[in-house]
């Protein structure tokens, strides 16, 4: 190998050369639009099935490989060439289909996404993701090409992706990372008007960090992936970019001020104007702090003013249920890499630092990139329902005093892009009963249902050929994986054949951390042998996944499933297949028979895996967790436990582990095995039409991007526009009226509180509350006074309350008021109330301000039935966290 450090190198791109006729090929395989169109990869299979596999499915490394008798017998097929221009033409059709955004009311026309994210998995070729994050996010941008929506995507272009994997002798994973061929693959650098690459920089330790810009082509969304490998770059620099999730904490801050300010830069170094940012995860969060030092550079606002202007187009999504889970960095480290930052957004080093703490005063509290983004962003939310109950619990030390039911996080429970994930076979299958709309109309979730008109005997075939392909394929793999840990070709053979592609199937796929409890079978070896064991009633359990480099917790859960398959009599039906990745994915969510998945409850954010196999038919296993706990229903898969949570973790995994084996024993293996005179398992048959058509539309990423464009881009784009015209007047008027209102707090207090509690309330009728309240120093249209009520539980607490706007009734002078309002009785009961005051008014109506609600603690005077409240001087306000009930009874 020849280095750079010894000679010049002289650089120049060889393209692939290609027939007149077959041009086209070229520009469908520099759009990832071919990922999910199995008529454009058939062409590549078509052309030389081998070397396809070969390059593993890169259609622009193979072009360029293919000898040229080949590629002049191809110009020649008038079949090909038929195929060929099909193909072509619904790539045009794509590009051109009319967005449905623009059927849409109050949709701005300059209306534009930027995604950010720090993996994208489109396709197994292109090794810019690890797992559930990335195929997520792959999955939005295909998605969101279907659906028209004007999106750009920035992530980074890692020269070694995420790593690879193989198992020695004794089952501990090892890993490899091979240099990503970039000429080779679906990216282009962009290029300036003097067509060099287009280059951007950040501070880094004082250095000037260059980064290239790169685009990649998903559908009609650009994909923008950032570079610092590059020879003006020092060499520490040059690998900022190198690996996915690799390096040290120190590695890592200096990937995400890239990503995040380096990405938000290069959206401007580009001309891209977007109205809506929304970062998928918080490693871009840094981008907000760039949005807020531009917009103070350009209009000199102030920092709270160039918040409010930013953040009113800022989109949060987290994926993670647990603080551990989220990227902190210590301060001294964010002291280093700020210090220079901190002046140009108008603050000093402890105001930035408070931005990423969840109590601003702790100065020992990590900065947490969660919390940044949480604390910039107008618009939050989790992944699944579940996961946003955690979510609002995890972050409720940041809105002090707020009901964890009130905390601004809302949830888009995910999806997967069902073009992607279903089978070739399913798909025509599909199409011959369903029509082209399945495929075509990406917003009609209804038709779907017409999966029961199906013939049970022709979606049992195809589920068979499935299962078989995924057997002869394993087979080939297991026999590929032991001969390389030093196994004779013989035995590996034994072993590799022991598969049945008759038997029933079982898979377990995901990333290999500890909560996810992937060794759950083997807790009672006895117990899974007997199942093993049965000839009659054959199962066997196919396993894959990677562990982080650094998790040593789970790579040995992996080394205890190989140890038990290599040691056991019948572990040779269970199988671990090696580097899981989008293909090996494709094969088990397509030809298993069930999905089964252990995590620990309130530890999987969603979880997608599953909803791939529901789109195939293929039953879903499952604790209630992520998106099982919102899709379960008996009649399209099973729960394992009903939601329990388990202070003892062994217990859990005792009792959760009996629960798997009763289902297996007494449910599912009965259930796949009892036949009809036609061969024809028609109860589990129904199960999954059942699951497809319940499921395949409502967890489908074109739904969920749906839903993420009308909760929360519409409004975060309307929100952005309102607060952005005339130099920003809307953000600096709500910056000013938030700084008054924190400025005179401390002023109000609640002085009376006049309800008739004495006395019971019927059913259907009303308890009608005055208040008196001094809010000596604020506007009244910035407040509202409001009654929280509900039913009481055995604690005196209030349980799943609501709120009720008092009115305002008149002033009585000195900044006093009295407000009145009719708590309704909808039910029996012990009910309650407590009087609080929060920010309100057109401009804060939808912002929960964190540290600004009051409660009265009891300190109000409290007056019963027929005395009026009196006028008199208000009491010392009080800051004590807890709310006071008053109580009262209701009758039927």
């Amino acid at each position: 190998m020849i280095s750079p450090n010894l000679a010049k190198i002289h650089k120049f791109k060889v393209t692939p050369s290609l027939p007149e006729k077959l041009k086209p090929l070229l520009e469908i395989a520099n759009n990832l639009w071919w990922t999910w169109h199995p008529e454009a990869v058939e062409l590549f299979v078509r052309l030389d099935r081998p070397l396809w596999q070969r390059t593993h499915h890169n259609p622009v490394a193979m072009l360029g490989m293919l000898p040229q008798e080949t590629l002049e017998r191809a110009a020649n097929d008038e079949g090909f060439l038929d195929s060929l221009a099909r193909a072509q033409e619904n790539l045009k059709r794509h590009l051109i289909r009319k967005p449905w955004h623009e059927s849409q009311p109050k949709v701005a026309k300059d209306f534009r996404v930027a995604y950010f994210c720090a993996e994208y998995g489109m396709t197994e070729s292109l090794q810019v993701y690890s797992g559930g994050l990335g195929c997520l996010a792959g999955d939005h941008l295909k998605s969101a090409s279907e659906l028209g929506i004007p999106l750009i995507a920035v992530g980074l272009l890692y020269r070694f992706g995420y790593f690879q994997q193989y198992l020695n002798a004794e089952g501990w994973q090892q890993e490899f990372y091979p240099d990503l061929d970039f000429p080779n693959l679906p990216t282009f650098r962009v290029r300036d008007a003097n067509g060099q690459q287009l280059k951007v920089s950040v501070d880094l330790l004082g250095r000037q960090v260059k980064i290239g810009i790169w685009k990649c082509t998903v559908g009609r969304i650009p994909l923008y992936l950032l570079d610092t490998n590059l020879p003006e770059n020092a060499p520490e620099d040059r690998a900022i970019t190198d690996k996915l999730y690799g390096g040290d904490m120190e590695h890592r801050i200096r990937q995400e001020v890239v990503l995040g300010i380096g990405g938000t830069r290069a959206l401007e170094a580009m001309g891209e104007t977007p109205t809506v940012y929304h970062m998928n995860e918080g490693h871009s969060a840094f981008l907000a702090l760039e949005r807020i030092r531009k917009l103070i550079e350009k209009s000199d606002l102030s920092f709270d003013e160039a918040r409010e202007a930013a953040g009113s187009g800022h989109v949060f999504t987290t994926h993670t249920p647990v603080p551990a889970g989220i990227d902190r960095f210590p301060p001294d480290m964010m002291v280093r890499y700020f210090k220079n930052f901190a002046p140009s957004v108008k603050l000093d080093m402890e105001g930035l630092l408070a931005l990423g703490r969840e109590n601003v005063f702790n100065r020992n509290e990590f900065f947490s990139m969660a919390v940044l983004a949480i604390r910039t962003s107008q618009w939050c939310n989790g992944v699944s329902k579940l996961h946003g109950e955690v979510s609002r619990r995890m972050w409720q030390s940041i809105w002090p005093k707020l009901p964890e039911t009130e905390i601004p996080i809302k949830h888009v429970t995910n999806g997967v892009h069902a073009r992607s994930w279903l089978s070739g076979d399913l798909s025509a299958l599909l199409d011959r009963y369903l029509g082209i709309r399945w495929q075509s109309d990406p917003v009609d979730h209804e038709v779907w249902s017409a999966i029961q008109e199906v013939p049970d005997e022709e979606l049992w075939r195809v589920h068979e050929r499935r299962r078989q392909s995924l057997i002869i394929w394993a087979r080939r793999k297991l026999r590929d994986q032991l001969m390389s840990r030093g196994s004779e070709a013989q035995q590996a053979k034994e072993v590799a054949d022991a598969l049945s592609p008759y038997a029933l199937t079982i898979g377990f796929a995901r990333r290999f951390a500890t909560y996810k409890r992937g060794t759950m079978l083997l807790r009672d070896p006895e117990r899974l042998m007997k199942m093993l064991s049965n000839e009659d009633r054959p199962i066997q359990f196919l396993i894959a996944g990677k562990s982080h480099p650094a998790d040593g917790g789970g790579k040995d859960l992996i080394r205890q499933i190989v140890q038990f398959a290599r040691d056991s009599e019948a572990g040779h039906k269970i199988v671990f297949l090696e580097n899981y990745d989008i293909h090996v994915a494709r094969y088990l969510v397509q030809g298993c028979d069930v999905w089964l998945n252990t995590p620990r409850r309130g530890m999987e954010a969603s979880g997608t895996s599953g909803m791939k196999a529901a789109l195939n038919g293929v039953l879903n296993l499952s604790v209630m967790d992520g998106w099982w706990d919102e899709a379960f229903d008996p009649e399209v898969g099973w729960q394992i436990g009903k939601g329990e949570e388990y202070s003892n973790p062994d217990y859990a995994d005792d009792v959760e582990s009996k629960a798997v084996y009763d289902l297996l024993e007494k449910q599912i293996i009965p259930l796949f095995y009892e036949r009809d005179d036609h061969g024809i398992p028609r109860g589990w048959v129904a199960k999954m039409k059942t699951c497809i058509s319940r499921l395949a539309p409502r967890f489908n990423t074109n739904r969920m991007v749906q839903e993420y464009a009308e909760k929360l881009y519409f409004p975060a784009a309307d929100r952005a526009h309102r607060f952005n015209l005339n130099k920003h007047e809307l953000a600096i008027t709500t910056a000013a009226r938030k700084r008054d209102l924190r400025a005179n707090w401390g002023n109000i207090a609640v002085e009376e509180i006049h309800a008739d509690t004495a006395n019971e309330v019927g059913v259907h009728s009303e308890l009608k509350v005055q208040v008196i309240a001094n809010v000596d120093g604020i506007d009244l249209t910035d407040l509202r006074i409001q009654a929280y009520y509900g039913l009481l539980d055995n604690d005196g607490c209030i349980v799943d309350g609501k709120c009720l706007d008092l009115e305002p009734m008149e002033s009585l002078g000195h900044g006093r008021h009295r407000f009145s309002g009719n708590i309704p009785a909808c039910t029996s009961g012990r009910h309650g109330f407590a009087i609080r005051i929060v920010p309100g008014g057109p401009l804060l109506t939808d912002n929960t301000e964190p540290g600004m609600v009051y409660w009265d603690e009891g300190n109000a005077r409290v007056q019963g039935a027929g005395a009026a409240p009196a006028d008199r001087p208000a009491p010392e306000p009080s800051a004590s966290p807890t709310s006071v009930k008053r109580t009262a009874s209701t009758t039927a």
